[in-house]
């Protein structure tokens, strides 16, 4: 399942990256032969009769920008590189973050993913830095260890994990739109593509919808995956992304709930409470993985933005609707 890349004006160098990516022919040309099956750089180079060492070049150029990936595996002559499409679309808002008219983000925080304010886990369970397991697979042990902090990848099979995040800004400015950004899968024994998951999130104690996971993904190497990690394992997730306005809440497009930010008190309490998990009594209980910013596809953690902007037309339950312009 390929993912959508979304950029703005404020992520420069990314920026950067994926113009001088776009820049040359014979890239877009890679790209579209890559979008057709995944090939190894020898086949790439053969296939535009360019040398081995032109077509790595080009390679590590796309790769750079986020728009393949690129795994190593095993061949007759030693290792060689698999690279594939990794984005089915690049969105590019330039002004995302720029003051126009009412549009305007207020306020970015983000949070490792070890830094839960809270958490209720059950085995098949791990937590992992970039470097090693912290504590022992299945275990509580690295879940209250110390080093929690520096974790990159979580992973359980039903439970929670809460998060809170700062709400001086909404209560001292005009706010309309507050947005979450996290990159998640489900979870599987090793990893399994067809996997489903229906992960709860809670803002504020409230259930205020669901995201559906397809699947525990592997295969091909997260983009950011420390070497040290096995590749019999989870590897990426989607970025998913939820946001609560003055007319509902929001994930992924799509209305999920009539929750707004006045009803879930974002603008009175102390601090905002941002909860992930999968209910023992959820349709499909199938865990989830949680991706920092040096594991998986994407190099964040979980971000919340704050938003005074003009109202965007969302679609109602069950409604699909074009990408939104945040």
């Amino acid at each position: 399942m390929k993912s959508v890349l979304e950029i703005n004006l404020m992520e420069k160098e990314k920026l950067a990256d994926i113009g001088k990516a776009l820049s040359s022919p014979i890239r877009l040309d890679i790209l579209y032969y890559l979008a057709e099956k995944p090939a190894i750089i020898s086949d790439v180079a053969k296939y535009f009769n360019i040398p081995a060492s032109s077509a790595a070049l080009h390679i590590k150029t796309l790769e750079n920008a986020g728009l393949i990936f690129v795994q190593p595996i095993p061949g007759s002559k030693g290792s060689q590189k698999l690279c594939g499409v990794l984005v089915s679309r690049v969105d590019i808002d330039l002004f995302h973050t720029i003051i126009s008219g009412k549009n305007q983000m207020l306020y970015q925080e983000n949070i490792p993913i070890g830094s839960y304010f809270n958490y209720d886990v059950y085995p098949p369970c791990g937590i992992v830095s970039e470097t090693s397991y912290l504590g022992a697979e299945d275990s509580l042990s690295g879940f209250f260890c110390p080093d929690r902090f520096k974790a990159q990848l979580i992973w359980l099979s039903k439970g929670f994990l809460e998060y809170r995040f700062s709400n001086n800004v909404i209560k001292t400015h005009t706010v309309n739109k507050v947005q979450f950004t996290f990159e998640i899968c489900s979870e599987a024994l090793g990893y399994n593509n067809n996997w489903r998951s229906d992960v709860s999130l809670w803002i504020n104690g409230i259930e205020v919808g669901i995201i559906e996971c397809p699947g525990d993904y592997g295969g091909r190497r997260g983009r950011l995956n420390p070497e040290w990690w096995s590749e019999s394992s989870t590897q990426y997730g989607d970025l998913r992304r939820i946001w609560i306005t003055d007319n509902g809440c929001y994930i992924d497009e799509i209305k999920v709930s009539d929750y707004t930010i006045k009803s879930l008190q974002l603008d009175t309490l102390n601090y905002i409470s941002f909860k992930i998990g999968v209910k023992p009594d959820a349709r499909y209980v199938g865990g989830f993985n949680l991706f920092g910013e040096k594991f998986g596809d994407y190099s964040q953690n979980i971000i919340m933005e704050i938003y005074n902007e003009r109202a965007d037309h969302c679609s109602e339950p069950g409604e699909e609707t074009p990408p939104v312009s945040n």
